[in-house]
Formats: C-alpha cells, structure tokens, sequence
C-alpha cells in the first residue's frame, strides 16, 4: 500500500498534510482529495499486481484488491466490493453493475471501510454523521467491526429499515424533526463540544477512496477498457466523483486509455444537493466527459423499478430504477444507440426500500396485528405462524 503524498483541497488546490485527521479544508472548508505519489507508483504497481492479490479461499479480496492505490491501513472488511456486472437480457450492450451484493446492501460499503479503516488507524473513538438513509446502515456496520462509537442523526420521517438498521448495530441514532439539513445542522453545532469526528460524505477525504473503488471495478471488469457511458445515481455524488478520481488515477499509472466514459448523473425530480460544491463538481465531471443530467419522476422510476424486476429479475433500488428509466430513454431517443457499450449502477438493495415497491404494486402491506390466518383445515393459526408475523419454533 502506497503512502500518502498528501491531501489536496479541491477548490483552492492547498496541500494538507495528511499525519493528523482532516475534515475539510481549513483554509477555504473545500474537499480534500487523497494525493499519491502517481510517478513512483507507475514503477512499482503494475496492474498484474491486483490479479495475484486474493485471499486464503482464492477469491477476490474486494476493494482492498486495489491496495496499490489505496492508503496503507490495517482494513476493517466485511466483504465489501468487487460486484458483479451483469449483463442486460434485453440490451446486449448494457450492463448494471448490482451494489446490493455489498454488506449492508449498498455501494456505501465501500466509501465506510476505508473511512473506519483510517479513523481507527488515527485513534477516532466517536464518529458522527448526519444521514437520510443507507449511509447510516454503513457506518454503524463498520463502527460495530471496529468497535468505534457512531453516533447518527437522521430526519425523523425516514423510512423505518434505515432506522433499524442503524439501531441493530448499535449506534446512537437521534431522530431530528426537520430535514436532512438540519441533521447536518445539529452534527456541526455539537461535534466539537462532543468529541465527535464528522464522517459525513464528502466531509473527510478517505469515504471518497473506498468509493472510488467503483470506477476501477468497472474498468477491470470491461477488459480494462472504459464502457462508452456510465448512468450513475446521483445521491450525494460522491460515487460519480470517486469514479472520475478512479479514472485519472488509472490513465497515470498506464492502467488504461482511451476516451473516458460519458458520465450521466440520474436523480428524482424531488431531489436537490444542500452542497454547492458537490454540484460544481459534478456538473464539471459531466461537461468534461460529454454527459449529461437527468431528472425522472417518481411515477417513471417505478415504472422502471416494476419493468426490470419482471424482465430481468433484478429487485432495484429506486436510485437503481431512476438510472434504468435513464437508459431506457437515452436508447429510445437515440442519444445512446444500443451497440454502445453501457454500464448501469444500481447503489442499493430493493428490499432497503420496501415501502416505494408496495406503492409501485398498489399494494398494502399486511398487517399481523389485524389478519387471522387459517390453515388447511380451517383451523386459526397461532399468531406466531401467520405470514405477517415472525415466525418462531414450535
């Protein structure tokens, strides 16, 4: 694992020394990006590397695959990365690339490893986040594995499985009457007094490594070759941008070449960023590959959501179906034709967001409180058998 040359500010390009945490940006509150040192790493980290890097069972190691470009840290893993991509059954030259294999279900997996990974290697006791939804899952996973306190703060209407999840590992989750900018609100009036470091995406330069990941993934698995577009969710952007970072890192090292990919950013029409930043950063990726931003409704995404689970047997995640509801429109109007070559991410698990999919079905979800079950012969089944309930030994 290489050392780390530096941290370099995004917006005023200042250099930080990377020896003590760093949050961001003390001179100008921009984002700090990890810094290598590219010349020597050319020398030293040939691509065959990653291939002869495989653990006791002969399988991949995941992110940690790609340790020649990753800080040199003990890792924190759960299993995380190396996804598959599979290829469409419909469109033979698009692919999706299924995050939902990742612990917790979601690409936040990869960003929270190597986050947890350097906050316990600088001696981090308390971490802290403000999170709508499967961020929180992921920090309070790794905070478990490496027995580091998360404390997690959330909108208090967000969906009940990103709560509980976060709850069943262990964090303390205060739920804020207000929005996802309140909860940001609240972690930055309190960490200092509290002790707490700010682990919120984008908030300190390592979530980004694990993150990046992604974009070597993808080019390893396309034989080392960049696909012609990406559709990425757009969430928080920090999987678009740790990708293009992936991709600078890589044309450095002689690890591929070409013409990148044209990067499509995908979101709800109800979506919005809180950070200027993010989207400038974002809108120059899309501009400098020749991409594009996209807005969907809700009513398409679960049309699309409904359309790949019946035709392709994939249970997407909304942020998922609102990429698929991208490529199902840029083919059809011709912006994208079908012998490109086409990578789809899917960021999450479908299941993560049952209520969207039972609103997309029409459907009421069941109730065990309320339903009385019979078996075959009319007799009524103990609570503990009946569908809506958990089902216990006799």
């Amino acid at each position: 694992m290489p050392p780390i040359a530096y941290l370099e500010c995004s917006r005023c390009s200042a250099r930080i020394s990377p020896k003590s945490p760093q949050g961001l940006c003390p001179q100008c509150g921009g984002f700090l990006l990890v810094r290598y040192d590219m010349a020597a790493l050319r020398l030293s980290a040939p691509r065959e590397n990653i291939l002869k890097r495989i653990d006791a069972a002969n399988t991949s190691l995941g992110i940690w695959r790609y340790a020649d470009v990753l800080p040199a840290v003990e890792p924190v893993t759960l299993g995380e990365g190396f996804t598959p991509m599979l290829r469409s059954r419909r469109y033979p030259g698009l692919f999706l690339k299924e995050e939902a294999t990742n612990p917790t279900g979601t690409c936040e997996a990869r960003g929270f490893s190597m986050a947890v990974s350097m906050a316990r290697r600088h001696g981090l006791k308390k971490l802290a986040m403000a999170s709508a939804g499967n961020a929180a899952a992921a920090l309070a996973a790794y905070a478990a594995a490496a027995q580091i306190v998360a404390h997690v703060f959330m909108p208090r209407d967000v969906p009940q499985l990103n709560y509980l999840e976060a709850a069943a590992y262990g964090a303390k989750v205060t739920l804020v009457d207000g929005l996802i900018s309140d909860c940001v609100r609240t972690v930055a009036e309190r960490k200092d007094a509290e002790g707490w470091f700010d682990v919120s995406s984008l908030k300190e330069p390592f979530h980004l490594e694990g993150m990046k990941t992604m974009g070597y993934e993808l080019v390893e698995q396309s034989g080392w070759r960049y696909p012609d577009a990406v559709i990425c969710p757009n969430g928080g952007g920090v999987g678009l941008i740790g990708m293009w970072k992936a991709f600078e890192e890589m044309e450095a090292l002689g690890w591929v070449s070409g013409r990148r990919p044209k990067m499509i950013a995908v979101q709800s029409s109800g979506s919005a960023h809180a950070d200027e930043l993010v989207d400038e950063l974002i809108l120059d990726i899309v501009r400098q590959s020749g991409g594009l931003t996209l807005e969907f409704e809700d009513r398409q995404i679960r049309t699309s959501l409904l359309d790949w689970a019946r035709q392709e047997g994939l249970l997407l995640s909304p942020e998922g179906a609102a990429a698929t509801a991208a490529s199902d429109h840029l083919i059809t109007s011709g912006w994208l034709s079908p012998e490109e070559k086409v990578v789809i991410f899917d960021t999450g698990a479908g299941l993560n967001h049952a209520d969207v999919i039972a609103t997309a079905l029409q459907l009421a979800s069941p109730s065990a409180a309320t339903a009385v079950e019979k078996d075959h012969r009319g007799v009524t089944l103990p609570s503990r058998y009946r569908v809506g309930g958990i089902i216990t030994p006799q």
